[in-house]
């Protein structure tokens, strides 16, 4: 039976994988939002399915991909966003907006209690005040907002979006948006022809152009409030517009886009509840894009089963379950516990491939393009790192790295996606070119090596220090690793810094500026360049490696994180005051670490174990510390 566990848990673990991966199955007398969810559209500058744009806009607004309505109903961010486009009266009215500050809430007179979900229907009275206040709150840097200032500045910004969106596709209020389409199709010409009667001086029909005259006023508006720019171009090489943009054009041509009319349909079937109807025109929409749109569609269709099957969520699970895999195996059962963490970590890293992949597919750039996009990768190259050293040394440590590393930056990039698009537009200080590309994968893989020799070291003093599982063979082993991905580091990470240097010079025109991010990729540099010289002239051994190695954590994450920080410097995208506390808090645990790893041994449990264990013999635990390996001199 142990021979055959680490396949049952692999199979059981794949199979449960293999289920999200299956398409969803709409009900024949069900409206069709998985098919009208692939559509594509343009946001942001890049081409996406709607999907896409329902997710990130509940995510933008309301912090979550879904809503929890009350009675326990839940509702997919399309089903949402389809009430918000179509059927605005029932959207309104769903409590969608985050609102904590009591002094936000004091506002509008309401007192703070358990509820902190209110819908737009509820602001409604007070967008005025909202609007004057969040304006005023803009005007100032991040970091000089208070969490007032901070709170009314987000509930702006999410009405504000919440509006854009309501007015993306039709106008806000619309009944019948088809016969309304076509009866503006119908007045163009005889407006057109009262226009001229009236420049002529000659008696015209004032009702006719009065009519057409509020109705563009109206598609004006829409046109300017769009969020989502839902017409793709006829003309090979042309630019995507709103839906208004194109009611607008149609006065001197006299065409609506196809694009339009399928829309108004759609929304007025939505309205009437016509599930036949619906998914007529969906489909009707779906085979004009794969037929004049095909690379959209393509595009949309596979961003589409990216964000269903949700590659990254997926990783984590798996990462969390090999961890624990690992781990056990030090108490028992080692060799079925290793190989069965290992074969759930492969498989972990293959999901993890999947979306690095299919995030460079779809924003056709290097895998790191934003900090998102860095833990991703850090993360992925630290778990590979790991897992050859499990490999070579098949002790459950390096598994143990993979599962905890990759773990943890995938939380991290979870928790940067809360400002929507991860697959955004790049900056435009980053000019793309071969350097930017070689520069940031070198520099994040030198943060991954050392991030990994971090995790090691903290393996070492946590068994060292708080259980008696640290033999001779196992400290051994560790300070081999430790020092192998040490080197690793440095080699990346100078070699990332020189590149960047490069490409700072072709962009910016100068190789160096002493910007923060660039003292940042020094300090790592140096740091490990440290930590090297050390260990070669003999001032520090094993222990004092690990607690170099573990100060080392600090350092990237400062240079990873911190210094976007700053708000200063050409590498600064924005102050996050979220992530300052857990910053800090890192900081701090890594410093706890090295004060307890710089404890006398004596108060170590594996030196107090060995000496147990041995009897009066030489301890296992101080040979390996101290017979040419003893702590920091």
């Amino acid at each position: 039976m142990k021979r055959f566990l680490p396949w049952i848990i692999f199979a059981i673990a794949a199979g449960s994988i293999a289920v999200n991966w299956l398409p969803p199955k709409t009900a024949k007398n069900d409206i069709d939002l998985t098919k009208f969810g692939k559509i594509p559209v343009l946001v942001g500058g890049r081409v996406k399915p709607l999907d896409t744009v329902a997710r990130n806009s509940l995510l933008i607004i309301h912090g979550k991909q879904e809503l929890r309505l009350e009675g326990g109903r839940r509702l997919s961010a399309m089903q949402w966003l389809t009430d918000v486009l179509f059927n605005a009266p029932v959207a309104d009215q769903y409590p969608v907006f985050v609102v904590q500050n009591s002094e936000v809430l004091g506002l509008f007179g309401w007192e703070q209690s358990d509820r902190k979900y209110f819908s737009f229907a509820e602001f409604m009275p007070f967008l005025r005040q909202i609007d004057e206040q969040g304006g005023q709150s803009d005007k100032l840097e991040a970091v000089q907002r208070s969490a007032y200032q901070s709170g009314i500045l987000n509930l702006r910004n999410g009405l504000a979006l919440y509006q854009r969106l309501k007015n993306s596709i039709q106008p806000e209020g619309a009944q019948n948006f088809a016969a309304e389409l076509q009866a503006f199709v119908k007045s163009v010409p005889g407006a057109a022809k009262a226009a001229r009667e009236r420049e002529m001086g000659e008696n015209f029909d004032k009702a006719k152009l009065n009519d057409v005259a509020e109705v563009i006023q109206k598609y004006e508006r829409l046109s300017e409030m769009a969020y989502v720019l839902a017409v793709p171009p006829v003309e090979k090489n042309g630019d995507w517009r709103a839906v208004g943009d194109n009611l607008l054009r149609s006065v001197g041509t006299g065409e609506i886009h196809p694009i339009v009319s399928e829309y108004a349909i759609i929304g007025d079937a939505y309205r009437a509840n016509d599930p036949s109807l619906f998914n007529q025109h969906v489909n009707l929409m779906a085979n004009w894009f794969a037929k004049e749109q095909p690379k959209a569609t393509q595009r949309a269709s596979f961003e589409f089963l990216f964000n269903r099957v949700q590659p990254f969520s997926q990783s984590m699970a798996l990462y969390v379950l090999g961890f624990l895999l690992a781990c056990f195996s030090w108490l028992g059962w080692s060799r079925v516990l290793n190989r069965s963490a290992f074969y759930l970590l492969l498989l972990a890293l293959a999901i993890h491939t999947f979306g690095l992949v299919s995030r460079m597919y779809l924003q056709e750039r290097p895998p790191v393009t934003n900090l998102y996009s860095s833990a991703i990768f850090i993360g992925w190259g630290a778990v590979i790192v790991s897992l050859i050293l499990e490999r070579i040394f098949r002790d459950g440590i390096g598994a143990a790295c993979a599962g905890a590393i990759g773990f943890i930056t995938l939380i991290i990039a979870h928790h940067l996606a809360g400002s929507g698009d991860t697959l955004e537009m790049l900056q435009a200080v980053l000019d793309t070119n071969i350097w930017l590309a070689t520069h940031v994968v070198a520099i994040t893989t030198g943060y991954s090596a050392m991030f990994l020799a971090g995790m090691l070291a903290i393996i070492y003093v946590v068994r060292g220090v708080f259980t008696g599982s640290l033999k001779k063979q196992t400290a051994d082993s560790l300070a081999r690793m430790t020092y192998g991905v040490v080197c690793f580091a440095t080699l990346f990470s100078f070699v990332g810094t020189v590149l960047g240097g490069i490409w700072a010079d072709q962009s910016w025109g100068r190789f160096w500026g002493w910007d923060p991010k660039e003292n940042g990729a020094v300090l790592i540099v140096l740091w490990c360049a440290i930590i090297l010289h050390a260990r070669w002239g003999g001032f520090i051994r094993q222990r004092g490696l690990m607690i170099m190695a573990i100060f080392g954590n600090v350092v990237t994450s400062f240079s990873w994180f911190g210094v976007n920080m700053l708000g200063v410097g050409l590498h600064s995208y924005g102050f996050m005051q979220k992530a300052f506390p857990w910053l800090v808090g890192f900081m701090v645990s890594q410093l706890a670490l090295m004060l307890i790893a710089a404890m006398p041994l004596e108060r170590w449990r594996s030196f107090c174990a060995a000496q147990v264990s041995s009897r009066g013999e030489q301890p296992q635990i101080s040979s390996a510390l101290s017979a040419g390996q003893t702590p920091v001199q």
